[in-house]
């Protein structure tokens, strides 16, 4: 990445700040790594309140997630919530991503992957049709105890317009290099800090536009006023 050492110095700023900010932050306890891949995908559309309540009705409703793996896209989005398009997006990708993993393993369970090591672990993860790059390093971090910082869009724009990060590098470019700036160790609560910032950052945007509209507003009341005089 250019100015990777600015760049740098501007991350540890960012971590030492959201740290003392949001000191406390819960760890992940899903370990089972089709349940991260379920979560990562529905959390990559949704906020991840709105996530764990939708893996928590998939619980109440399928039997396990094989019977997730042979509903309906309707029927998925139907327990998702309102139909939009980021519902439909994450009933065709858990669709696909399910039935990839099945047509590999013969069964949706890949725990074995836990036992070959991290990077053909990350390599077999790559390899399941429809996975996202966040999906995969959602995953290594969570579930198999590697060393990722997975990045939704939003914390990618967050990001970007905060001028953290070289504005022309790529997902791959800006996660690789944020993995050599946080420690293994710290790379889930960096990860939660961050999505945490990014997703309060688009409610601040939006105050700011709506305060401007009104302020506008009103100032060209004024004008009109004062041409009438």
């Amino acid at each position: 990445m250019k100015n990777s050492k600015e760049y740098a110095k501007k991350i540890q700023t960012l971590y030492r700040s959201l740290s003392h900010k949001h000191s406390k932050v819960q760890e992940a306890t899903r370990d089972e790594v089709v349940d991260c891949i379920i979560f990562a995908i529905i959390s990559a559309e949704l906020n991840e309140k709105a996530a764990e309540s939708a893996m928590t009705r998939f619980a109440d409703h399928f039997v396990d997630w094989n019977d997730l793996r042979v509903s309906r896209v309707e029927e998925i989005v139907d327990i998702l919530g309102k139909e939009t398009p980021a519902t439909k997006d994450i009933a065709l990708t858990l669709a696909k991503v399910l039935r990839a993993i099945f047509d590999a393993y013969h069964k949706v369970n890949i725990e074995a992957l836990k036992k070959i090591g991290k990077r053909p672990a990350r390599q077999a993860l790559e390899k399941i049709e429809g996975l996202s790059r966040f999906a995969v390093d959602y995953c290594m971090l969570v579930a198999l105890r590697g060393h990722a910082i997975p990045l939704t869009s939003k914390m990618l724009d967050y990001l970007r317009n905060h001028e953290l990060v070289d504005p022309d590098a790529d997902e791959q470019q800006i996660a690789g290099f944020l993995v050599k700036q946080i420690p293994a160790k710290n790379g889930y609560h960096f990860y939660a800090l961050l999505r945490q910032a990014s997703e309060k950052s688009k409610i601040t945007k939006k105050r700011k536009v709506k305060t401007t509209v009104k302020k506008t507003t009103k100032t060209r009341k004024r004008i009109a006023k004062k041409a009438k005089k």
